[in-house]
């Protein structure tokens, strides 16, 4: 009975120190790819991989159903318009894009396997914060208050956009929102210790596309220029790194840059120039050790990218027929609108295989800008992004 007491004793302290650690909490933010455009349905395309396959194993339980974290919760805010809304609850699937707020999206964003990788680094219990909303941009909708309220151009006041009122208007909500969960952290993680408290242990930030295709706030430089015309987003973005650490009281919380990938190797020069600008502010001295920038171009998907050119050459090709293109099978105009539509498919048959067909259905799920919604691509992301964070943590 004694060897029994002194087991169980042993148990309940071993149980009791595995938690005595401040609850970890890392803060998601971005655009349409921290939101997540991945459906689940192309979970099986991760496993044909062998090296991606013990990855999808983690995402799996043995059933094959998603996994739900033990030891992860997460709080996330998101929505259209002025209709944003809270889900809540552990960290599982379809925390990615929402259409309703508070329900399922069916999709992943990196959040679910960034969360699976930290509950196996931490003995404590984690709380992924997320606020994600698509469509948007750095130097208006995130602008950070160091940088000033957004100064409209003479586009913006033609086209009656961008009022200065909307300046920084979701960096404020991000901020409010981390704010008021932690206010009250126990309406998501009921797993939390108020005697051991909390740490903002690191801060992801994973966004660009509306930058890297606004040709107003980043005008085309002569090309003879040696500038990178996206040298405002550097700036920018360094003045959002000192001002969320300021507006969160965490000085040297480890900040991840997730710079943009789509398009991988292939990428255009904008684009290559734009990856540079997001990597930047990761050298600048005062952020040597806290601020790193991970590259996601390596996680961009080349088979499906190759079928998904295919299926543009299409939609090209469906246009110049409706255009009656001078070069093209319906230049004098006598093709009907079923004359088209037959003809395309017959084009599309002889471009794509049915190979080709099956495996978009199997690893894609949405356009190029999203990472052709490919759950393989999100995956490796999510997992990069929480290793980047946590080697950031141990070199300190």
């Amino acid at each position: 009975m004694k060897t029994m007491g002194r087991l169980f004793g042993l148990l309940f302290v071993t149980a009791t120190l595995a938690h005595s650690a401040p609850l970890k909490i890392f803060v998601l933010a971005g655009q349409s790819n921290m939101e997540g455009h991945a459906k689940v349905e192309t979970f099986d395309y991760i496993g044909d991989d062998p090296a991606t396959a013990p990855l999808l194993k983690k995402m799996r339980t043995a059933d094959g159903s998603p996994r739900v974290c033990d030891g992860v919760w997460i709080s996330y805010l998101t929505g259209r318009g002025e209709n944003n809304g809270e889900g809540f609850g552990r960290l599982t699937t379809g925390y990615g894009s929402r259409p309703n707020p508070t329900e399922d999206g069916g999709k992943i964003g990196p959040e679910f396997t960034f969360g699976i990788r930290m509950d196996e680094a931490f003995e404590e219990p984690v709380l992924l914060i997320k606020t994600a909303w698509g469509g948007k941009s750095l130097f208006y909708d995130f602008r950070p208050p160091s940088a000033g309220t957004y100064p409209r151009t003479p586009e913006d006041i033609e086209r009656d956009r961008n009022p200065e009122s909307g300046s920084g208007h979701y960096y404020r909500l991000m901020v409010d929102h981390v704010k008021s969960v932690l206010a009250d952290i126990p309406r998501i993680c009921p797993d939390y210790d108020s005697a051991q408290g909390y740490e903002i242990a690191g801060f992801v930030w994973f966004q660009g596309f509306n930058d890297m295709v606004n040709r107003n706030v980043y005008p085309t430089l002569p090309k003879d220029s040696r500038e990178n015309r996206f040298a405002n987003y550097s700036l920018w973005m360094a003045e959002f790194i000192r001002d969320v650490r300021q507006d969160l009281a965490a000085p040297q919380m480890p900040f991840v840059i997730g710079a943009m990938g789509v398009g991988g190797a292939k990428a255009n020069a904008d684009n290559l120039q734009f990856r540079e600008a997001m990597a930047a502010p990761a050298a600048l001295p005062e952020f040597k050790g806290n601020v790193t920038s991970v590259p996601t171009s390596p996680f961009w998907d080349e088979p499906l990218a190759a079928i998904q050119e295919k299926y543009e050459q299409v939609k090209q090709m469906a246009h110049l027929l409706k255009t009656q293109n001078k070069n093209h099978a319906n230049r004098d105009g006598r093709m009907s609108p079923a004359d088209q539509k037959a003809w395309l498919q017959e084009f599309e048959a002889d471009l794509i295989s049915p190979a080709e067909v099956a495996l978009r259905q199997r690893g894609a799920s949405n356009a190029g800008y999203h990472y052709l919604g490919c759950a393989k691509t999100f995956a490796r992301m999510g997992q990069a992004f929480a290793d980047a964070i946590l080697n950031l943590r141990n070199d300190r």
